[in-house]
C-alpha cells in the first residue's frame, strides 16, 4: 500500500537520533526514493498525487541532509526554496511537524501545543480519556505524551546548527517560536482547529505550570509502561510504523532494553525495489489482498481446474493468519479481545480488524476451505463484538467516544480521526460474512447473528443518500461505497429489485463515462461530493461493474460497455495499469493499493462470465 515519504523520513531521523544510522546501501536506496516521490512542484506531498506539504517536505529535507545530501544539491536546494515560498515557512508547519522538529532541537518546545502525559492518568469514565480515542490516534498521542512530557531532545550532531540556518529565514536566536504555536501552513491545513480546541490548549498550558513533578514522573512512567506493552504484544512491530517510530524514541530516551527489538521490528515495514528505491510502507495489506484475490478467483465459473492451486495456497495462508491466542491483561491497556480476528497484514502485530476478518471468512467460505468450527465461531464473535449501537460496524474496536471529540482534533492535517465510528464498508463486509456463515454453517448462527444482520441492513439503508449514492470512507469514494453497499445487502438476501439497490444502480449508470468506464477523483473525499476523474479507472470500473452485476445483470447495456472497456485495456500480462490513487484514510491522506488493479477487474470479469453462463443456460 503506497502512501507518502513521511514514514521513510522519520525512519531516517529516528535511526540517526538513536545512534544507529542507516548503512550506505540503505542510504542510497532511500535517497533514490526521495528523488522519485517528489511532487511536480519539487516538494513532497501527503500522498502520491498530492502537491507539496510543509510537514512532509520539511521532514524529508532534514532526512536528506542527515543522509549526507549537500545543501546545494538540486533536490535539497529546490525543497528549501519551496519551503521558503510558503506562507509562514517552516514556522507554520502543523503541530505534528512542530513536535518532530522540537524532538530534534530544530523547533522550540515552547512553540508546540501541549500533549501532557497526565491525560492518561484521568479516570477512564471521563469522556476525554484517551482510551476513548480511535486506536491509531490514541497510540500516536501516547508516544507523543511520553516525549513531550519529558521534553526529549535528540540532537542530530553538528548538522543541527546548519539545519537551523537552512530551515528558517532569520537567525535561530531571534525566532519567537511561541508566537507561531497556532500557525498552520495553508498547504497542509485540512481541519481548522476549533475554538474549543484552542481553549483546551490554553488550559493545558496553564496547568503545566502547576503540575507537581512527582505527578509528571508518575504519568510518564505509566505512559512508558503502555508503550512497552504495545511493543511486546505486537512483536515489536507496533500498531503501525507511525507510532512504532515514536515508540523507538520513547525507549531510547529511557535507555530501555526493548529498543533493539523495536528497531528491528521497523524492518517489517520495509519495501525495496530497483525502480522506487527503499521506503517504509504505511501498512501491509497481505490478508486483505489475499481475501479479495480468493473471492475474485472463486467467482470464475471453472476456477477449480484453472486456479485451484492458487486458491488452496491462499486459503492456507488465511487459515494460518487468524489470531488464535488472546492478549495478556488486555483490559488494563484498553485493548479489546482479539481472539478469532484477522489483521490487515499477516497478523504478526496482533491488531485485527472487523472487515479484514469478515473478508477472510467470506473468502474461506466461498473457497470451501476447511476451517474448524471453533475457529469460525471465534471469528463470528470477533465480528459481532465490533457492531455499534447504530447497527454499523467499526474497525478495530467498538465505538467508545462521542462524535463531539472531533471538535478537539489537534492534527490539523487529518479529519474524522478522533474516535471509532460506523463505516459503510466495514458494515457491508461484516454483513456479508455473517450472512454467508448463516447460509453455509447455520449451526454457528442463531439469534445473535440474525439480530446483527437485521441491524446492519438497517444501517446501510440509512447511509444511502436520496440520490442513490453511498459515501465511502476507506476508498474513493462513492463508487467504493456503492460497491460495498450492494455486496452487503445482496449477501443478506435483499432482492435485486429492492428500491435502495435500484437507486444505487441508477446512480452508477448516470456516472458511467462516454468510453464505458468509471472514474472518481480523490478530491471528492475532502469535499464530500462526487468528483469525476478526467480518465476512466480500472479499479473504479470494476467496483461499478461488481455492483451493477448484482442488480442489473450481465445483459444490461451499462454492464456490457463497462466489461468491453476493461477487456480492451487488459495488458498482455493479464493485469491492468495502476491508475489513480484508490484508497483514503482520515479524509485527506490518499493511498494506492498496489494489488487493487489486479484482483478487482479480474473479479468483475469473472462475475460477468459466471452471470453470462447462467443466463445462457436458462431455458
Amino acid at each position: 500500500m503506497v502512501w507518502c515519504p513521511m514514514i521513510t523520513a522519520q525512519y531516517v531521523i529516528v535511526r540517526h537520533a538513536v545512534g544507529r544510522p542507516a548503512d550506505a546501501a540503505a542510504r542510497a536506496g532511500i535517497v533514490r526514493y526521495f528523488h522519485v516521490s517528489r511532487a511536480a512542484d519539487g516538494a513532497w506531498g501527503l500522498h502520491p498525487e498530492s502537491s507539496g506539504y510543509v510537514f512532509v517536505t520539511a521532514l524529508v529535507y532534514v532526512a536528506l541532509r542527515v543522509l549526507g545530501v549537500a545543501r546545494d544539491e538540486p533536490i535539497a536546494k529546490e525543497a528549501r526554496r519551496w519551503l521558503g515560498s510558503q506562507p509562514g515557512g517552516v514556522l507554520a508547519i502543523p503541530t505534528w511537524g512542530k513536535f518532530w522538529l522540537a524532538l530534534l532541537d530544530l523547533y522550540d518546545w515552547r512553540g508546540v501545543n501541549p500533549c501532557p502525559p497526565e491525560l492518561f492518568l484521568l479516570p477512564r469514565a471521563l469522556p476525554l480519556h484517551p482510551s476513548r480515542y480511535y486506536c491509531h490516534t490514541r497510540y500516536i498521542y501516547l508516544a507523543m505524551a511520553c516525549l513531550y512530557g519529558a521534553r526529549v531532545r535528540a540532537r542530530l550532531g553538528p548538522i543541527t546548527d546548519e539545519l537551523r540556518e537552512e530551515l528558517y529565514p532569520a537567525p535561530w536566536a531571534t525566532l519567537d517560536f511561541p508566537a507561531h504555536r497556532d500557525d498552520v501552513a495553508p498547504s497542509d491545513l485540512y481541519v481548522s482547529p476549533t475554538p474549543a480546541l484552542r481553549r483546551v490548549s490554553r488550559t493545558l498550558h496553564a496547568l503545566e505550570r502547576i503540575v507537581p513533578s512527582a505527578v509528571r514522573r508518575r504519568a510518564l512512567d505509566a505512559c512508558v509502561e503502555r508503550v512497552v506493552y504495545e511493543q511486546r504484544v505486537t512483536n515489536h512491530h507496533a500498531l503501525s510504523p507511525v507510532n512504532g517510530l515514536l515508540n523507538c524514541l520513547v525507549l531510547w530516551s529511557r535507555g530501555h532494553g526493548d529498543l533493539d527489538a523495536s528497531l528491528a521490528g521497523l524492518e517489517d515495514w520495509r519495501w525495496h525495489d530497483g525502480e522506487q528505491g527503499l521506503r517504509y510502507a504505511g501498512a501491509r495489506s497481505t490478508a486483505w489482498d489475499t481475501a479479495f484475490a480468493l473471492r475474485a478467483l472463486t467467482a470464475a465459473p471453472s476456477y477449480a481446474s484453472r486456479a485451484g492451486g492458487a486458491v488452496g495456497r491462499g486459503a492456507a495462508f488465511l487459515r494460518g493468519a487468524q489470531i488464535i491466542a488472546e492478549l495478556p491483561d488486555a483490559g488494563a491497556q484498553d485493548r479489546d479481545a482479539i481472539l478469532g480476528g484477522w489483521c490487515f497484514s499477516d497478523g504478526a502485530h496482533r491488531w485485527p480488524v472487523s472487515d479484514c476478518t469478515a473478508e477472510a471468512v467470506s473468502a474461506l467460505l466461498q473457497a470451501r476451505a476447511p476451517l474448524a468450527s471453533e475457529r469460525l465461531a471465534a471469528a463470528r464473535d470477533f465480528i459481532l463484538a465490533r457492531q455499534n449501537a447504530d447497527g454499523g460496524f467499526a474497525t478495530y474496536e467498538r465505538r467508545r467516544g462521542g462524535a463531539w471529540l472531533e471538535r478537539l482534533n489537534p492534527s490539523e492535517m487529518f479529519g474524522r480521526c478522533m474516535t471509532e465510528r460506523s463505516y459503510v464498508e466495514c458494515t457491508a463486509s461484516a454483513l456479508g460474512a455473517l450472512s454467508r456463515l448463516r447460509a453455509g454453517r447455520p449451526e454457528l448462527a442463531g439469534a445473535r447473528v440474525d439480530d446483527a444482520i437485521e441491524r446492519a441492513v438497517r444501517f446501510l439503508r440509512a447511509a444511502q443518500r436520496p440520490d442513490g449514492s453511498v459515501p465511502g470512507f476507506w476508498g474513493i469514494n462513492f463508487t467504493y461505497g456503492i460497491f460495498h453497499f450492494v455486496e452487503g445487502l445482496r449477501a443478506a438476501g435483499v432482492g435485486a429489485d429492492d428500491p435502495a439497490l435500484v437507486r444505487a444502480a441508477a446512480w452508477l449508470v448516470m456516472r458511467q463515462r462516454a468510453d464505458g468506464g468509471w472514474g472518481e477523483h480523490h478530491s471528492g473525499c475532502r469535499e464530500d461530493r462526487y468528483v469525476e476523474h478526467p480518465e476512466s479507472q480500472p479499479v473504479m470500473t470494476a467496483w461499478a461493474l461488481l455492483a451493477l452485476l448484482e442488480v442489473a445483470g450481465a445483459r444490461a447495456p451499462a454492464v456490457r460497455r463497462g466489461v468491453d472497456w476493461l477487456v480492451a485495456r487488459q495488458r498482455a500480462d493479464g493485469g491492468w495499469e495502476p491508475g489513480a490513487v484508490n484508497g483514503v484514510f482520515f479524509g485527506s491522506a490518499m493511498l494506492h493499493y498496489r494489488l487493487y488493479p489486479a484482483y478487482f477487474p479480474a473479479w468483475a470479469l469473472a462475475r460477468h462470465a459466471a452471470a453470462s453462463a447462467d443466463v445462457t443456460s436458462r431455458p
